[in-house]
């Protein structure tokens, strides 16, 4: 069943919100590149390989930590914001393409929607000082099967994700449950009532003590509402459907 719903697609978990995306056709990419200081990654997955996009979410260092070292590491071009993407190109990153919510670009053999979120987002310069960062977003991937992913970003539950299914269909949602900065499990389990989707996987949870929320409390609010979900526990290394 899930190894039909991906349609070829490889989704690997990297820890807290990072995601390694493999196409049917072998192009690599990540999603909110948080690796060298990530307690959750295993140490040999911090060296990324090959690499054709990275995505965005927001400027919080634990999203966007490794994306410049990786994209000069790897020539991969970066989506993100406006504002998030002007950074990386003052940084010396030539392959950097802005996306704003509610716009579609074709990257590689993917299709890539920018979805609203409610967040905050700064950059951490090397200085130390702090820079606006632009909104949050999320991001629907559309592979080249029809498979389409949601990745959250960091957010709270909105009514507008309602809109989300309808407009885009998504498969699989990735999901924040982690509390205090994101959604709880309570609110997660409205927000996959809201878009409609069969498939969930959890994360931002676990990885720092602000981060309490669990896959538990996620499936026991997700059964509450009487919803019809395969959730999808990943251990960091982890590669859905393996």
């Amino acid at each position: 069943m899930v190894q039909e719903m991906l349609g070829g697609t490889r989704i690997t978990y990297l820890g807290h919100a990072t995601f390694r995306l493999t196409t049917p056709g072998g192009e690599n990419i990540l999603i909110d590149p948080f690796l060298t200081d990530n307690p959750q990654i295993p140490e040999e997955l911090k060296q990324v390989g090959d690499l054709d996009t990275i995505l965005v979410t927001h400027g919080h260092f634990d999203h966007f930590a490794d994306a410049i070292p990786v994209a000069r590491q790897t020539g991969a071009t970066v989506v993100a914001n406006f504002e998030i993407s002007s950074y990386v190109q003052s940084q010396g990153i030539e392959n950097s393409m802005p996306l704003n919510k509610g716009g579609t670009a074709r990257v590689g053999g993917v299709k890539v929607t920018g979805t609203n979120a409610f967040h905050a987002s700064s950059i951490q310069t090397e200085d130390g000082s702090t820079i606006y960062g632009g909104e949050p977003m999320g991001f629907v991937v559309e592979f080249e099967s029809g498979f389409k992913v949601y990745h959250a970003g960091d957010t709270a539950v909105f009514g507008d994700m309602r809109l989300i299914g309808e407009l885009y269909g998504p498969d699989l949602a990735l999901l924040p449950i982690g509390d205090r900065v994101v959604m709880s499990p309570f609110e997660a389990a409205h927000a996959a009532r809201l878009l409609g989707v069969r498939h969930v996987v959890p994360m931002h949870y676990g990885t720092f003590p602000f981060l309490p929320g669990t896959p538990e409390e996620f499936e026991r609010h997700a059964r509450e509402l009487g919803l019809e979900l395969e959730i999808h526990v990943m251990k960091p290394g982890e590669e859905l459907g393996s």
